[in-house]
Order: structure tokens, then sequence, then C-alpha cells
């Protein structure tokens, strides 16, 4: 007789393997060597990590947990309220969001002086605008932008892309990506309609404030062409979109949501679009647009011609050209990180002590027009109205703002109706700002890439700017 017992009815069986939770959180049965760690942490000042499972009780009105502090307004208390731990290499921070991770940081990338123009070696651009084979009067348009000489990527991508090629351009921010791609398929549906053929252009960009930049810049290119375009964007009435589509403009620029809305309502028929172009498509995967981006161009003809424009590439991005773009032609001009025209610097600064250094940078004469990053939606709304406590010209630019709410800060920061701009990470990319002394990273972003983009916004045109990055 097997003497062993049965223990089928008193449940599984126990063993000294570590148990997950079955929220799939951290092991609620742990080894001594982890118990050991977790004791000497304690010990030393350190929380215990949350796990899956509490954040599933928290989110479901349990036990509380070690978050910030809230106002009675359920605002993080004072500045972005979004402190992050103990520093490290990467960081979980408290304010930012579950998950919310802090580049690494490293003095020897956040530090750099800008050198002088004369340095820098000049690119000796093999066209002019005026070379390009294409309609005249659009010519005459460009010229009067005041655009002689094409900028790098302009000059090595317009004549591929005059000539129907698929391209996949990098280039640093500000470079004029936008001209790269307008300026050939304008001149694209010019020829075609002349030959009685109807080609229409979509262009998919991440965020409201690319579309519309991308709209205000084709108007110009496009002035007496008898070309229209729509800007298709959330946030904004949807009516007024499907009115103008029913016209079938030639160009629909938009972000991937409200595309696709407009599919579902089967008021955008992609059928008779030959063109696309992903513009910041690696910011676009970052926002996690990638199952929108691929439904919108199964909808196209699979003959198409793509072109891709980012100022980054990763493996997740070189996955999605080898799915979105046949024998691309490669156009890469991005010969630094971060533009030489930027002053680079940090400023140590105790996570408490922050937003009254912040106060005391801004209201030094030399911050004329200044962009601060912070890291969620509520904190940069905070700071922007306790910054205009301290009598300094301030608004705010974040996800939770309407559209056109967005645009009223954007256009009051502009035209320096306000000295600052506080924002999230939604104004870090393709927005063309001219003017912009100064950018200040008040909260560290997520990665290395993203630091790239904010500190974009300055140092344009030639010009020389200033970022400034708090860390503790």
């Amino acid at each position: 007789m097997d003497t062993k017992k049965d223990t089928r009815s008193r449940g599984p069986r126990r063993t000294n393997a570590p148990q997950r939770s079955r929220f799939g959180g951290r092991d609620t049965r742990t080894n001594p060597a982890y118990e050991a760690g977790m004791r000497f942490a304690l010990e030393n000042g350190f929380k215990r990590p949350m796990t899956a499972a509490v954040e599933q009780r928290r989110s479901s009105g349990g036990s509380r947990g070690t978050g910030p502090r809230r106002s009675s307004g359920g605002r993080p208390e004072r500045g972005t309220g979004s402190r992050p731990e103990r520093s490290g290499s990467a960081r979980p921070a408290r304010g930012g969001g579950r998950g919310y991770q802090e580049m690494a940081v490293d003095l020897s990338k956040l530090v750099n002086k800008a050198q002088p123009a004369e340095e820098v070696e000049a690119y000796a651009s093999t066209h002019a605008f005026a070379d390009f084979a294409i309609d005249e009067r659009l010519k005459a348009n460009i010229a009067s932008k005041g655009y002689i000489t094409p900028t790098p990527i302009q000059d090595q991508s317009i004549p591929h892309v005059l000539l129907g090629k698929d391209v996949v351009g990098i280039a640093n921010t500000g470079t004029g990506k936008t001209a790269a791609f307008l300026i050939p398929l304008i001149d694209k549906v010019l020829k075609f309609r002349a030959l009685g053929n109807d080609e229409r252009v979509l262009v998919m960009v991440p965020t409201r404030e690319l579309a519309i930049q991308i709209e205000s810049e084709f108007f110009g290119f496009a002035k007496g062409l008898g070309l229209a375009s729509v800007t298709c964007v959330g946030g904004a009435n949807i009516v007024p979109q499907i009115r103008v589509l029913k016209r079938n403009p030639a160009f629909v620029i938009g972000t991937p949501g409200r595309l696709k809305d407009l599919m579902e309502r089967r008021d955008l028929d992609l059928t008779h679009f030959g063109t696309v172009v992903l513009d910041e498509a690696d910011r676009m995967l970052d926002m996690g647009f990638i199952d929108d981006m691929r439904f919108i161009l199964s909808k196209m003809r699979s003959e198409r011609h793509t072109l891709f424009f980012s100022a980054t590439m990763s493996r997740d991005i070189q996955a999605l050209i080898g799915a979105f773009l046949k024998d691309p032609i490669a156009v890469s001009v991005k010969t630094r990180e971060t533009s030489h025209t930027i002053d680079q610097d940090v400023v140590k600064v105790h996570h408490s002590q922050k937003f009254d250094r912040l106060v005391e940078l801004l209201k030094e004469p030399e911050f004329e027009k200044t962009l601060v990053f912070g890291r969620t939606k509520h904190g940069v709304e905070r700071m922007a109205k306790d910054l205009r406590q301290q009598g300094i010209r301030a608004d705010s630019i974040h996800g939770n703002k309407t559209h056109s709410a967005r645009q009223k800060a954007l256009i009051a920061f502009k035209r320096n109706d306000v000295r600052v701009l506080v924002a999230t990470d939604v104004a870090a990319r393709g927005l063309d700002i001219s003017g912009v002394t100064h950018v200040i990273n008040y909260d560290l972003p997520s990665t290395y890439e993203d630091y790239t983009h904010r500190i974009g916004r300055t140092g344009r045109a030639g010009t020389t700017g200033k970022a400034l990055t708090f860390i503790p």
C-alpha cells in the first residue's frame, strides 16, 4: 500500500518555489536571499516595491500606497507633483504615471558647450530650389518664403521623392523635414492632375500641433495652385473636418486616432490615396499608435508611394520600415544626437527647492522665451498657474487641454504674449517655434531620445540656444 498521503483534497502542494500573485505581480512567497535584501533595503530607508496585486487593490479602492501627497483638488502638491525616488540610473517616478521610468542620468550627455558657427563645417548643397524639376508656380511660392538653398535633408530627399521612390529620411529636429516631403508631393499632385489623374496624399503625424503646423506650411507652398487640404485631429469638432473631406482635398493631414475614427464612420476612403507620409513615426510608435497605423495603411492601395521621416532610428522603427516601405532610399543627415547650436548644462537642486529655483531663473532678463518641460498634465497646469502667481507670464500645453486652448497657448507663446510655456512631451516634437532662448527640463524625460527632441526646440535655424536640466 502506498504510504504517501493524498493531498489532492487539501489544495496545491506547498513547495519552496516562489509563487506569483494571481495579478501577475511580485512573488508573494520569496526565497531567503530576497527577504535578506529587502530587510537591508528597509533598514536603510528604502520603500518596499509595490506589487501588481497592491496596485490592483488601489485601483479598485483598496488600501492606499505611498504616492505623492495631493491637495484637495486632486493635484500633486507643489510644482509638477513628480518628485522622483532616490537618484539612480533609471528610476520609477512617483508622479509620472504608473510604470514611468526616468532616463539614465549621464552628465557627459547633458553638459555641452555650443560651438560657434564658424567652427562647424558648412554643408555644401548640390542643388538650389530653382534647380529642381518642379512646377514654376511652386518655385515662385518657395522663393516668396525666402527659401533659396535646401537644407541637407531637403537636398538629398527631394530628388528621390520626385522620382517616386520610397524614402526613409533621418535628420535632426528642426532641419526642414516638412518641406522635404511637401515640396515634391505638391509637385506630384500638380503633375498627376495635368494628366487627368486625381492623386491624393495622406500625411500621418503623432500630434495635433504638428498636423496644424504642416498644414500651415502647405498653405505657403500651395498658394494659388488650386490645391486644398484638411487637418483631421482629435480634440477638435469632427463635423467641419467631415465637411471638407466630402470635397476630396488633395492633402489630408491627421493623427492616427482621428483618421481611424473617420474611416470607421466611412467619411474617409483611402482607396483613392496613392501616397502616404509617416512623419515622426517613432513618436507615433511611442504613443501606442502602431495598431492604428497598421489599420490605416492596410486600407490603402498596396502599390503606394511611402515616405518615412523621423529624427531617430530604433529596432522597432526598422521593423516598421520593413513592413511599410518597399526598397526605400535611405537618407540620413543626422551627424550628432543634439544640435551644435545648443549650450547644454545641468542645475543641481533638491526636489523641495525646484520650483523656487525655476522662478529665480525665469526672472533673469536673458530668459526671454522659455519652454519648460514637466512630466504630468496636472503638474504642468499647476506649474503655469503658480508661475503666474509669481508675476511671470506663463501658459501651459498638455493632453488634457482642448484643441482650441492648446492652440491659443501656442499662439500666445509664438507672439510673445507669454514668456514661458510649460508643457508635457506633447510639445517636444515637430513644433517650429522661432526665438526660443531656453529649454528647461524641470522633470527628466523617460529616454535620451525624448531629451534630444525637447532641447531641439531651441537653437534652431542657426541661432544659439540654451538647455538646462534639473537633477537632484
